[in-house]
């Protein structure tokens, strides 16, 4: 009697939603995040990572790409063969594409939502979606250590 080894069945986990563009849409976002990468039993650190970031993409989407009656959409996608959580957050803003700003003062109230995105996120990056919009989208690796090297795409920036 042979007997095969056993395989191992990767899979790529996705979750979608629509949300308001407002404060509240942007909060529902991130908790919604948070229950989902629960329930696909992640790692508490990659999840404490993906809550920053869900929540500053989405804090921005709500604010800087806003159009008024249009939402923005929070898109997962769990790779556990390649072990990356990959975040978008799309809005119909295109013409604003985001950037990590110059150096902040200390009494700067806003401004370092891409700072911390940057580094939290082992890539992050734009991308248009058409026809009108943009996606702002970050990967976090669940397996080995976050590398030094971080990339990010700029353009004009919109406040």
């Amino acid at each position: 009697m042979n007997a095969s080894p056993p395989q191992f069945c990767a899979t790529v986990r996705t979750f979608a939603q629509q949300l308001s563009s407002t404060r509240r849409g942007a909060r529902l976002a991130r908790l919604l995040a948070v229950e989902r990468l629960t329930a696909w039993e992640m790692s508490p650190r990659v999840i404490e990572r993906a809550e920053h970031v869900v929540a500053e993409l989405a804090a921005n989407a709500a604010l800087h790409g806003r159009v008024q009656g249009r939402d923005f959409l929070l898109a997962l996608t769990l790779d556990e063969a390649a072990g990356t959580l990959h975040i978008a957050v799309s809005d119909t803003r295109g013409e604003c594409r985001p950037a990590v700003p110059p150096e902040r003062g200390p009494d700067d109230e806003s401004g370092r939502g891409l700072l911390l995105v940057d580094a939290l996120a082992d890539r992050w990056g734009t991308e248009p979606r058409p026809p009108s919009g943009k996606t702002v989208w970050a990967e976090i690796d669940q397996h080995g250590e976050r590398p030094e090297a971080v990339s990010g795409q700029s353009g004009s920036q919109c406040r």
